[in-house]
Parts: C-alpha cells; sequence; structure tokens
C-alpha cells in the first residue's frame, strides 16, 4: 500500500474545490468557500461484500 495520501477534490459540505491544509495536522483540511475545517479519516474496510 502507499505511504502517501490523496488529497480531497472537494469539500464535503459545500463542494467547493478551494480547500488548503490546515496547521492543526495530518488529513485536517480547510475549505475558504464555506469557512469549515474538516478531517480526512479512513475508518477500515468491511468484513463481507456489499450486495445490491
Amino acid at each position: 500500500m502507499s505511504e502517501t495520501r490523496s488529497v480531497p477534490l472537494h469539500c464535503p459540505y459545500c463542494g467547493e474545490e478551494d480547500l488548503r491544509p490546515n496547521e492543526a495536522g495530518h488529513g485536517v483540511w480547510e475549505c475558504h468557500a464555506c469557512a469549515r475545517v474538516f478531517t480526512v479519516k479512513f475508518n477500515g474496510l468491511l468484513s463481507r461484500a456489499v450486495t445490491r
């Protein structure tokens, strides 16, 4: 697996793309369109496949 992480492409709240890393730490981003600060975190994988 890769040691680097992808950057978010858009804000999960307003959808804008004006994102910058926040000084608070790794994985913390700030949106300059809606002034929100959010964290991107991977929680894990499902133990079973999802069927539709």
